[in-house]
């Protein structure tokens, strides 16, 4: 991956999209600092890799794949949750009311107030993702980049989880997100369309441009369907 210059704008919503090995997640843990980088990472106009730790973890709110995966199972949902907020905690790590607020709101925000006592180890794959992903919005950090989250989330938890990045970019946050949905990434404000370790496209979702773009880096193997919310991807 190399001569790429990308920006993540405040307000907006980008989806990250390409076939298998295009580079996706790779991309995605450079921008969140997680991999070293021959180039600059800025955020705003500071120099990623100058910012104190401190700041770093409260200006970006990172959810990976696979997260908790066999670890850390015997935490209570709120307790997982909560974690979120470490960067906001003093040394001695005690949670202020402010904390509590923000892990609350997280929950309820992803439905799962009603489980947050119950251990991670009983609940399914599904309800462990939206727990994680309230992990990341606790917190409550301007840019929020989430590497495939629909992870093990059934057809009416993804639309929930639609609504829920439209809000967050509606409230200011910058939004990056990889996904394998493409019914649901041609629904973002922006579209990166990933080929052999390339940005092939960085454009309004709903551009001919992002259609052509999608269309050569799947081989010409999908069809566009469109439905008054804009256009669908299928396979062809």
């Amino acid at each position: 991956m190399r001569d790429l210059r990308l920006t993540l704008r405040p307000g907006e919503w980008v989806a990250v999209v390409g076939p298998n090995g295009a580079g996706k997640s790779t991309l995605l843990r450079a921008l969140a600092g997680l991999l070293p980088t021959g180039g600059a990472l800025r955020v705003g106009d500071q120099a990623w890799a100058l910012l104190p730790r401190r700041q770093r973890a409260q200006a970006l709110a990172w959810l990976g794949p696979a997260e908790l995966d066999g670890t850390g199972t015997e935490l209570r949902a709120e307790e997982a949750v909560m974690l979120g907020r470490l960067p906001h905690q003093g040394w001695m790590g005690l949670a202020s009311a402010a904390d509590r607020a923000a892990v609350d709101a997280a929950l309820a925000a992803v439905e799962a107030l009603p489980w947050r006592h119950r251990p991670l180890h009983s609940l399914s794959a599904g309800e462990r993702q939206r727990v994680l992903l309230a992990r990341a919005l606790a917190v409550q950090a301007p840019r929020l980049l989430l590497d495939e989250p629909l992870t093990h989330l059934d057809s009416p938890h993804q639309a929930d989880w639609l609504r829920l990045m439209r809000a967050q970019a509606d409230q200011g946050r910058a939004v990056c997100s990889v996904l394998h949905e493409l019914h649901l990434a041609l629904r973002a404000d922006r579209l990166w369309v990933l080929h052999d370790g390339q940005v092939r496209y960085d454009g309004p979702a709903q551009q001919p441009a992002a259609r052509e773009a999608l269309q050569a880096a799947f081989g010409q193997r999908l069809r566009f369907v469109q439905d008054e919310d804009g256009w669908l991807a299928l396979p062809a």
